[in-house]
Protein backbone atom coordinates (compact mmCIF):
# COMPACT_ATOMS: atom_id res chain seq x y z
CA UNK A 1 0.00 0.00 0.00
CA UNK A 2 1.10 3.78 -1.09
CA UNK A 3 -0.12 6.56 0.44
CA UNK A 4 -0.44 9.47 -2.15
CA UNK A 5 2.47 11.27 -3.44
CA UNK A 6 1.34 13.98 -1.95
CA UNK A 7 1.41 13.62 1.69
CA UNK A 8 3.31 14.60 4.27
CA UNK A 9 4.31 13.86 7.54
CA UNK A 10 5.76 16.00 10.43
CA UNK A 11 7.32 14.08 13.72
CA UNK A 12 8.27 16.14 15.78
CA UNK A 13 10.68 14.09 17.80
CA UNK A 14 12.23 11.56 15.00
CA UNK A 15 15.87 10.85 16.20
CA UNK A 16 14.84 8.13 18.19
CA UNK A 17 12.02 5.65 19.89
CA UNK A 18 8.78 6.19 18.12
CA UNK A 19 9.37 8.91 16.23
CA UNK A 20 12.12 7.29 14.18
CA UNK A 21 10.19 3.83 14.04
CA UNK A 22 6.81 5.64 12.76
CA UNK A 23 9.07 7.46 10.14
CA UNK A 24 11.35 4.11 9.16
CA UNK A 25 7.60 2.74 8.65
CA UNK A 26 5.60 5.33 6.92
CA UNK A 27 8.46 6.00 4.46
CA UNK A 28 8.45 2.31 3.73
CA UNK A 29 4.38 3.08 2.35
CA UNK A 30 5.62 6.55 0.35
CA UNK A 31 4.82 8.83 3.05
CA UNK A 32 6.90 11.58 2.86
CA UNK A 33 8.15 13.04 5.59
CA UNK A 34 9.64 16.10 7.96
CA UNK A 35 11.38 15.42 11.02
CA UNK A 36 11.93 17.39 13.78
CA UNK A 37 14.22 16.71 16.13
CA UNK A 38 16.91 17.94 18.84
CA UNK A 39 20.20 16.25 18.99
CA UNK A 40 23.72 17.08 19.80
CA UNK A 41 26.40 17.07 16.86
CA UNK A 42 27.89 14.05 18.62
CA UNK A 43 24.93 12.29 18.36
CA UNK A 44 24.63 12.63 14.79
CA UNK A 45 26.65 10.20 13.51
CA UNK A 46 24.61 7.24 15.37
CA UNK A 47 21.36 8.82 14.12
CA UNK A 48 22.20 9.42 10.66
CA UNK A 49 22.52 6.17 9.33
CA UNK A 50 18.55 5.59 10.31
CA UNK A 51 18.05 9.02 8.26
CA UNK A 52 19.83 7.29 5.26
CA UNK A 53 17.79 4.40 5.37
CA UNK A 54 14.80 6.06 5.37
CA UNK A 55 15.89 8.14 2.44
CA UNK A 56 16.95 5.15 0.54
CA UNK A 57 13.42 4.46 0.65
CA UNK A 58 12.08 7.13 -2.09
CA UNK A 59 10.08 9.39 -0.07
CA UNK A 60 11.07 13.30 0.22
CA UNK A 61 12.93 13.56 3.26
CA UNK A 62 13.63 17.14 4.94
CA UNK A 63 15.14 16.98 8.80
CA UNK A 64 15.50 20.00 10.78
CA UNK A 65 17.48 19.73 13.81
CA UNK A 66 16.71 22.50 16.08
CA UNK A 67 14.35 23.78 19.03
CA UNK A 68 10.91 22.64 18.82
CA UNK A 69 9.71 24.09 21.59
CA UNK A 70 10.46 27.53 20.07
CA UNK A 71 8.81 30.11 17.72
CA UNK A 72 11.73 30.46 15.98
CA UNK A 73 12.32 26.46 15.75
CA UNK A 74 8.76 25.57 14.73
CA UNK A 75 8.71 28.45 12.02
CA UNK A 76 11.81 27.75 10.65
CA UNK A 77 10.71 23.61 10.21
CA UNK A 78 7.06 24.89 8.90
CA UNK A 79 8.68 27.46 6.40
CA UNK A 80 11.22 24.71 5.07
CA UNK A 81 8.68 22.55 4.73
CA UNK A 82 5.98 24.93 2.66
CA UNK A 83 8.55 25.67 0.12
CA UNK A 84 8.37 21.31 -0.35
CA UNK A 85 4.98 20.96 -0.83
CA UNK A 86 4.10 22.71 -3.97
CA UNK A 87 0.71 22.82 -5.29
CA UNK A 88 -0.50 19.49 -4.41
CA UNK A 89 1.62 18.42 -1.27
CA UNK A 90 -0.29 18.42 2.22
CA UNK A 91 0.59 17.14 5.89
CA UNK A 92 -1.97 13.98 6.23
CA UNK A 93 0.23 13.26 9.58
CA UNK A 94 1.49 15.71 12.46
CA UNK A 95 2.74 13.49 15.32
CA UNK A 96 3.95 14.81 18.76
CA UNK A 97 6.38 12.26 20.50
CA UNK A 98 8.73 14.73 21.81
CA UNK A 99 10.77 13.08 25.28
CA UNK A 100 11.75 16.49 27.16
CA UNK A 101 10.28 15.97 30.95
CA UNK A 102 11.97 16.30 34.45
CA UNK A 103 12.37 13.36 36.24
CA UNK A 104 12.84 14.64 39.84
CA UNK A 105 11.15 13.13 42.64
CA UNK A 106 8.64 15.12 44.86
CA UNK A 107 9.77 13.94 48.36
CA UNK A 108 12.95 12.38 49.63
CA UNK A 109 12.92 8.58 48.99
CA UNK A 110 14.32 6.40 51.27
CA UNK A 111 14.46 2.51 50.48
CA UNK A 112 12.63 0.24 52.84
CA UNK A 113 15.94 -2.44 52.81
CA UNK A 114 13.20 -5.41 52.45
CA UNK A 115 15.02 -7.03 49.36
CA UNK A 116 18.19 -7.20 51.30
CA UNK A 117 16.50 -8.60 54.34
CA UNK A 118 14.99 -11.35 52.22
CA UNK A 119 18.09 -12.15 50.99
CA UNK A 120 19.93 -12.19 54.03
CA UNK A 121 16.75 -14.60 55.23
CA UNK A 122 17.09 -16.91 52.38
CA UNK A 123 20.88 -17.53 52.35
CA UNK A 124 20.22 -18.12 56.61
CA UNK A 125 17.94 -20.67 55.30
CA UNK A 126 20.22 -22.38 52.35
CA UNK A 127 23.25 -21.84 55.38
CA UNK A 128 24.72 -20.11 52.10
CA UNK A 129 27.25 -16.67 52.30
CA UNK A 130 24.80 -13.80 52.00
CA UNK A 131 27.13 -12.36 49.71
CA UNK A 132 26.48 -15.48 47.33
CA UNK A 133 22.65 -14.72 47.53
CA UNK A 134 23.41 -11.03 46.80
CA UNK A 135 25.46 -11.90 43.57
CA UNK A 136 22.91 -14.61 42.17
CA UNK A 137 19.86 -12.31 43.06
CA UNK A 138 21.98 -9.07 40.91
CA UNK A 139 23.15 -11.89 38.03
CA UNK A 140 19.52 -12.90 37.44
CA UNK A 141 18.33 -9.37 37.40
CA UNK A 142 20.66 -8.38 35.14
CA UNK A 143 20.46 -11.33 32.86
CA UNK A 144 16.57 -10.11 32.48
CA UNK A 145 14.95 -12.42 35.05
CA UNK A 146 11.82 -10.57 35.86
CA UNK A 147 10.41 -12.81 38.80
CA UNK A 148 13.75 -12.08 40.68
CA UNK A 149 13.00 -8.22 40.70
CA UNK A 150 11.47 -8.57 44.24
CA UNK A 151 14.86 -9.84 45.72
CA UNK A 152 17.18 -7.21 43.31
CA UNK A 153 18.44 -4.09 44.77
CA UNK A 154 15.73 -1.39 44.64
CA UNK A 155 15.79 2.03 42.53
CA UNK A 156 18.27 4.24 43.46
CA UNK A 157 16.53 8.19 43.30
CA UNK A 158 18.40 11.50 43.51
CA UNK A 159 16.91 13.16 47.01
CA UNK A 160 19.25 16.03 46.21
CA UNK A 161 16.94 17.96 43.43
CA UNK A 162 13.17 17.61 44.13
CA UNK A 163 10.53 18.96 41.44
CA UNK A 164 10.24 22.24 41.75
CA UNK A 165 7.32 24.88 40.19
CA UNK A 166 9.24 25.74 36.95
CA UNK A 167 10.25 21.65 36.56
CA UNK A 168 6.59 21.29 36.80
CA UNK A 169 5.60 24.10 33.59
CA UNK A 170 8.54 23.33 31.04
CA UNK A 171 7.84 19.95 31.44
CA UNK A 172 4.20 20.79 30.83
CA UNK A 173 5.06 22.79 27.70
CA UNK A 174 7.64 20.57 26.03
CA UNK A 175 5.05 17.16 26.47
CA UNK A 176 1.96 18.31 26.88
CA UNK A 177 0.34 21.70 25.55
CA UNK A 178 3.75 22.38 22.89
CA UNK A 179 0.46 19.88 20.72
CA UNK A 180 -1.55 23.12 20.26
CA UNK A 181 1.07 25.35 18.86
CA UNK A 182 2.07 23.13 16.18
CA UNK A 183 -1.56 22.16 15.19
CA UNK A 184 -2.77 25.70 15.35
CA UNK A 185 0.60 27.20 13.17
CA UNK A 186 -0.14 24.06 10.81
CA UNK A 187 -3.44 25.06 10.55
CA UNK A 188 -3.25 28.62 9.77
CA UNK A 189 -0.63 28.08 6.50
CA UNK A 190 -3.00 25.88 5.29
CA UNK A 191 -0.94 23.29 5.10
CA UNK A 192 -3.23 19.88 6.44
CA UNK A 193 -4.61 17.21 4.13
CA UNK A 194 -8.72 17.68 3.99
CA UNK A 195 -8.06 14.59 6.01
CA UNK A 196 -5.06 14.80 8.42
CA UNK A 197 -3.98 13.41 11.53
CA UNK A 198 -2.99 14.23 14.79
CA UNK A 199 -1.53 11.89 16.94
CA UNK A 200 0.19 12.09 20.36
CA UNK A 201 1.75 9.69 22.86
CA UNK A 202 1.02 8.65 26.20
CA UNK A 203 1.60 6.16 28.56
CA UNK A 204 0.08 3.73 32.09
CA UNK A 205 1.79 6.88 33.84
CA UNK A 206 -1.16 8.82 33.30
CA UNK A 207 -2.92 7.29 35.29
CA UNK A 208 -0.68 5.39 37.65
CA UNK A 209 2.05 6.91 39.91
CA UNK A 210 5.85 6.07 39.33
CA UNK A 211 8.03 7.47 41.00
CA UNK A 212 10.01 10.23 39.49
CA UNK A 213 7.21 11.32 37.35
CA UNK A 214 4.87 13.02 38.42
CA UNK A 215 6.03 16.37 36.01
CA UNK A 216 5.78 13.67 33.27
CA UNK A 217 2.45 12.96 33.93
CA UNK A 218 1.18 16.03 34.90
CA UNK A 219 1.98 16.78 30.94
CA UNK A 220 0.32 13.49 30.04
CA UNK A 221 -2.52 14.59 31.52
CA UNK A 222 -2.39 18.05 30.10
CA UNK A 223 -1.33 16.08 26.54
CA UNK A 224 -4.68 13.85 26.68
CA UNK A 225 -6.75 16.82 27.22
CA UNK A 226 -6.06 19.23 24.80
CA UNK A 227 -5.68 16.87 22.37
CA UNK A 228 -9.85 15.97 22.81
CA UNK A 229 -9.96 19.58 22.66
CA UNK A 230 -8.09 19.69 19.33
CA UNK A 231 -10.40 16.78 18.34
CA UNK A 232 -13.43 18.45 18.76
CA UNK A 233 -12.48 22.24 17.91
CA UNK A 234 -10.68 21.23 14.82
CA UNK A 235 -13.11 18.04 13.38
CA UNK A 236 -14.88 20.59 11.16
CA UNK A 237 -11.51 21.37 8.87
CA UNK A 238 -11.07 17.49 8.75
CA UNK A 239 -8.90 17.19 11.20
CA UNK A 240 -9.05 13.93 13.32
CA UNK A 241 -6.77 14.15 17.12
CA UNK A 242 -6.20 10.81 18.74
CA UNK A 243 -3.84 9.60 21.24
CA UNK A 244 -1.38 6.50 21.22
CA UNK A 245 -0.99 4.89 24.80
CA UNK A 246 2.00 2.53 24.41
CA UNK A 247 2.57 -0.48 26.74
CA UNK A 248 6.20 -0.40 28.55
CA UNK A 249 8.86 0.12 26.18
CA UNK A 250 12.67 0.33 25.98
CA UNK A 251 13.55 3.26 24.74
CA UNK A 252 15.89 6.09 25.34
CA UNK A 253 13.54 8.00 26.86
CA UNK A 254 12.29 5.03 29.25
CA UNK A 255 15.62 4.26 29.81
CA UNK A 256 15.71 8.00 31.87
CA UNK A 257 13.15 6.82 34.20
CA UNK A 258 14.23 6.37 37.34
CA UNK A 259 13.40 2.67 38.80
CA UNK A 260 12.66 1.89 34.76
CA UNK A 261 14.17 -2.03 35.13
CA UNK A 262 11.65 -2.41 38.07
CA UNK A 263 9.12 -1.09 35.70
CA UNK A 264 10.16 -2.87 32.95
CA UNK A 265 10.42 -6.31 35.04
CA UNK A 266 6.43 -5.89 36.37
CA UNK A 267 5.41 -5.36 32.81
CA UNK A 268 7.07 -8.37 31.59
CA UNK A 269 5.37 -10.57 34.36
CA UNK A 270 1.82 -8.90 33.68
CA UNK A 271 1.81 -8.65 30.04
CA UNK A 272 -0.40 -11.50 28.08
CA UNK A 273 2.14 -11.53 25.06
CA UNK A 274 5.12 -12.18 27.39
CA UNK A 275 7.03 -9.40 26.03
CA UNK A 276 7.55 -5.88 26.08
CA UNK A 277 6.04 -3.41 23.62
CA UNK A 278 8.35 -2.27 20.56
CA UNK A 279 8.96 0.86 18.55
CA UNK A 280 7.56 -0.93 15.57
CA UNK A 281 3.76 -2.19 17.41
CA UNK A 282 3.44 1.67 18.14
CA UNK A 283 4.61 2.41 14.32
CA UNK A 284 2.06 0.16 12.80
CA UNK A 285 -0.26 1.44 14.53
CA UNK A 286 0.11 4.78 13.83
CA UNK A 287 0.54 3.68 10.31
CA UNK A 288 -3.16 2.00 10.78
CA UNK A 289 -4.36 5.09 11.97
CA UNK A 290 -3.41 7.51 8.83
CA UNK A 291 -5.49 5.24 6.29
CA UNK A 292 -8.57 5.98 5.15
CA UNK A 293 -10.45 3.62 6.68
CA UNK A 294 -9.50 5.37 10.16
CA UNK A 295 -10.96 8.47 9.01
CA UNK A 296 -14.15 7.99 11.97
CA UNK A 297 -11.47 7.37 15.18
CA UNK A 298 -11.21 11.12 16.32
CA UNK A 299 -10.97 11.92 19.95
CA UNK A 300 -9.91 8.48 20.91
CA UNK A 301 -6.95 7.17 23.34
CA UNK A 302 -5.80 3.91 21.38
CA UNK A 303 -3.95 1.46 23.87
CA UNK A 304 -1.57 -0.65 21.84
CA UNK A 305 0.13 -2.83 24.52
CA UNK A 306 -0.61 -6.46 23.87
CA UNK A 307 -3.25 -6.27 26.93
CA UNK A 308 -0.79 -5.31 29.13
CA UNK A 309 -3.25 -2.86 31.00
CA UNK A 310 -5.63 -4.81 31.60
CA UNK A 311 -3.04 -7.95 32.44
Amino acid sequence: MKFDSGYWAIIIGASSGFGLATAKKLASHGMNLCLVHRDRRGAMKNIQPAFDEIAATGAQMLTFNLDALSPEGRAKALDGLAENLGESGSVRLLMHSLAFGNLKLLAPYEASGEPARARARMADLLGVMPQAVDEAAAGLFGEGCPPIHSLADEAEFNNRFLLEEDDFSRTIHAMGTSLVEWVQDVFNRKMFAADARVLSLTSEGNAVAWRGYAAVSAAKAALESVSRAIAVEFAPYGIRCNVVQPGVTDTPAFRAIPGNRQIEAKALLRNPMGRLTTPQDVANLIFLLCLDEASWINGSLIPVDGGERIA
